[in-house]
């Protein structure tokens, strides 16, 4: 135990203030706070279940109920608030694992993305409401957690989250459009569209089940097939702010509901929905067969369609709100008060509904007694609320673009976390702003952003283990097809990721003896979608097929492996896509053979560059300067993928990178003292397909962070090496280097 908190210290910490502050909140405020909602849509439905009200029952039924059947009203915020911390655990673990964030730094900004649900007082004043907002948040982090948490989704998984998924549309009917986030994170993070298929029917069943349920009781008690009745008036609250029935086409018994206040007079949604004034609420001549409800709904979408740009305007105002800095009310009243959702210092009535009176009421009937108000924690809370104690809105800002970038890098984490609170946070747009409407975004943002950065700085994450699960896998099914396999001395690995087209060439120029030696291809799929791995086995390569796509330096790690495992002494490395050519080969292996060197690259600063990128050109010139200052070797190509090495050599340093791994390998071996020569080659155009490394932004950054975190992890490597940027070693110094067991 001491050990998991001194890795996660910073996670533990915050952790330990959001459990100090939700004590002191359950402390201050007793038996709990109640909201008009809290009674008129949550605790008089408690009795009878009587779905007819504003809001859905699920939060009834799944929490008030059984709470209450065995504790008092105190006992409902308790619940809510271990809700809350159990989200940032699930949160922070999905985090780390899904993102496999072993370093540091990336543990604390996984734990800083959980502070929006353990620090922020807007959230802890919604648990310690006596609200639906906790249980939905809830299941919307459990579905999303158990849905991302494998390499590959699997059915009874997706089974789970559409349960989790359709519940919560019980909770809050703004959950609805969360079941399209699931499918499309299940297309977009399996590899074929018969899975695909499967996952998608898996999800939309499941989801369904729970709606179907509900929709059966709500029939049994209001005769009508659905789960809500009040849609049309919450619509009609939006475009009552800015309808204009001017040319509007609508039967006669609609036209009283036509706002007569002038336009820039208007006040807010939550004014025309709910207050006795607004032709919502007022008597509505309704034709056979409509219900008052079924008038506002159809009301509501001629003027949708009669001002379509303005409705979107409207909606996209308010939507933008979330990213302002501060919390405060809007440019209009008749908007809920940001007031409703700050700490008081005293106890926060809305008569006639909440009452002194009701809440004594209540706390009889369930227990925990009347209304009671710690001043002094009361003040501390509102003070804390009011000066800092909240997520600023360009920190969620940061989190989107973040998330948006990780969407183009194709991270399927980042892409259902993004989409699912877009898509609830832009639903209750529609109809009414409300901060207690944004909190799912503060829940579920952080972590989209998180997963967007780590698919922009690198695709993948380091692994501090061999095997992995993918790699255990694909190692038994190897197994299974070579049995016990003896490569022969030169094993010419190639990692390929959809490059059925030109693996093919690439395998046919591989020789079968060089200089003597006897050589065999060995190909490693690293999660292909294409006819890769039939490719390779077709023209007789060795081939490993790993189930998911992870990067070319996993892929690597894996086929080093294999080859060791297998005998070769000597291990070549080239690409897939035909930029390399074979012929060269005898240039690699000579200064192994002649024993010049241990390790021998390409270069083609020093022999031919075919490439037209500038930029790329660039960079090879930019990393060789770097890499040569840190290895205090003068190297001019580090990222050439051509290149030779004794098998062993391969073992002596720790490979964690699932991308760029040639450059973590060549500065490992610098750093521990390896010989590494580089021999003039040839770098042709790529013979078909399309680059893997994305653009050259985001492939410099990258690069530079795995050359920079190798460099500092290798410069400490060595017994006594601290400070120096790599160790000068004498020749006994290397052979020590090179032999793990002399250095045991």
């Amino acid at each position: 135990m001491k050990a998991v908190l001194r890795r996660h210290w910073v996670f533990a910490v915050l952790f330990a203030i959001g459990l100090a502050l939700r004590v002191i909140t359950t402390i201050a405020y007793r038996p709990a706070l109640l909201s008009i909602d809290s009674i008129g849509s949550y605790l008089s439905s408690l009795p009878t279940l009587d779905p007819a009200g504003q809001d859905p029952i699920g939060y009834d039924v799944l929490l008030l109920k059984p709470v209450l059947a065995v504790g008092p009203l105190t006992a409902v915020p308790v619940v809510q608030h271990l809700l809350g911390l159990g989200m940032a655990v699930v949160t922070y673990a999905v985090i780390i694992h899904k993102g496999r964030l072993t370093t540091g730094g990336w543990r604390v900004l996984a734990a800083l993305a959980t502070a929006p649900i353990l620090l922020d007082a807007y959230q802890l004043q919604i648990e310690q409401l006596v609200m639906s907002d906790a249980l939905f948040q809830a299941l919307l982090v459990a579905a999303f957690a158990v849905l991302v948490w494998p390499d590959r989704p699997s059915w009874w998984r997706a089974a789970l989250a559409g349960l989790a998924l359709g519940a919560a549309v019980t909770v809050r009917a703004v959950g609805e459009p969360l079941i399209l986030a699931a499918v499309v994170y299940a297309i977009a993070a399996t590899r074929t569209w018969r899975r695909r298929a499967l996952l998608a029917g898996t999800l939309a069943v499941s989801f369904a089940l729970p709606l179907v349920v509900y929709a059966a009781h709500f029939h049994a008690v209001t005769g009508q097939w659905g789960t809500s009745n009040v849609r049309g008036v919450t619509l009609y609250g939006r475009v009552a702010t800015f309808a204009d029935c001017t040319g509007l086409a609508m039967p006669a018994y609609q036209r009283p509901l036509c706002p007569t206040v002038p336009r820039a007079q208007r006040l807010g949604p939550d004014y025309w929905t709910h207050d006795p004034a607004s032709p919502a609420n007022k008597p509505i001549a309704t034709p056979p067969g409509k219900t008052a409800d079924d008038v506002l709904r159809d009301f509501s979408l001629r003027v949708i369609r009669h001002q379509p740009v303005e409705f979107a305007r409207s909606v996209l105002f308010d939507a933008a709100r979330v990213f302002s800095w501060q919390r405060t009310d809007g440019r209009d009243t008749g908007q809920p008060a940001i007031e409703r959702w700050r700490f008081q210092t005293g106890y926060q009535w809305y008569p006639p509904v909440v009452t002194g009176q009701t809440v004594a009421q209540l706390g009889a009937r369930y227990g925990g007694g009347p209304a009671r108000v710690v001043t002094p924690l009361a003040t501390g809370l509102r003070w804390y609320q009011l000066h800092g104690g909240y997520t600023p809105g360009p920190v969620i800002l940061l989190c989107v673009l973040a998330a948006l970038a990780g969407v183009v890098r194709r991270s399927a984490p980042a892409l259902v976390y993004l989409l699912g609170a877009g898509l609830v946070l832009l639903l209750g747009d529609v109809f009414e702003f409300s901060w207690r409407y944004q909190l799912p975004g503060y829940v579920l943002l952080p972590a989209a952003g998180l997963f967007g950065l780590r698919a922009l700085v690198g695709r993948g994450a380091p692994a501090d283990t061999f095997p992995e699960p993918a790699d255990a896998d694909a190692l038994a099914e190897f197994r299974e097809r070579y049995g016990d396999l003896r490569l022969p001395e030169v094993a010419v690995l190639i990692a390929a990721y959809n490059e059925a087209d030109t693996l093919g060439p690439v395998l046919d120029t591989v020789p079968a003896q060089c200089l003597g030696l006897a050589v065999a291809p060995l190909v490693v799929v690293d999660g292909a979608t294409d006819a890769t791995a039939e490719v390779a086995r077709e023209r007789g390569a060795y081939t490993c097929a790993v189930p998911v796509n992870r990067g070319q330096g996993a892929a690597l790690r894996l086929g080093y492996h294999l080859a060791r495992q297998a005998g070769a002494r000597f291990i070549v490395t080239t690409d897939a896509d035909g930029q390399y050519d074979m012929a060269e080969l005898p240039v690699l292996l000579h200064p192994l053979l002649d024993g010049e060197a241990d390790f021998v690259t390409g270069s083609r600063r020093l022999g031919v560059n075919e490439s037209t990128d500038r930029v790329r050109r660039l960079g090879t010139r930019v990393f060789a300067s770097l890499v040569s200052l840190l290895g205090r070797q003068r190297v001019t190509d580090t990222s050439f993928g051509f290149r030779a090495m004794r098998a062993e050599v391969t073992g002596a340093v720790r490979l964690t990178q699932p991308q760029y791994q040639s450059s973590e390998l060549l500065v490992g071996l610098l750093c521990r003292g390896y010989r590494v020569v580089e021999r003039p080659m040839t770098m042709h155009r790529r013979a078909g397909g399309r680059s893997k490394k994305g653009n050259n932004l985001g492939y410099g950054l990258r690069y530079a962070r795995v050359v920079l975190t190798t460099w500092r992890r290798e410069r400490v490597a060595l017994p006594g090496v601290t400070g120096e940027p790599c160790p000068r070693t004498s020749p006994a110094a290397r052979r020590t280097a090179r032999d793990p067991a002399a250095r045991t």
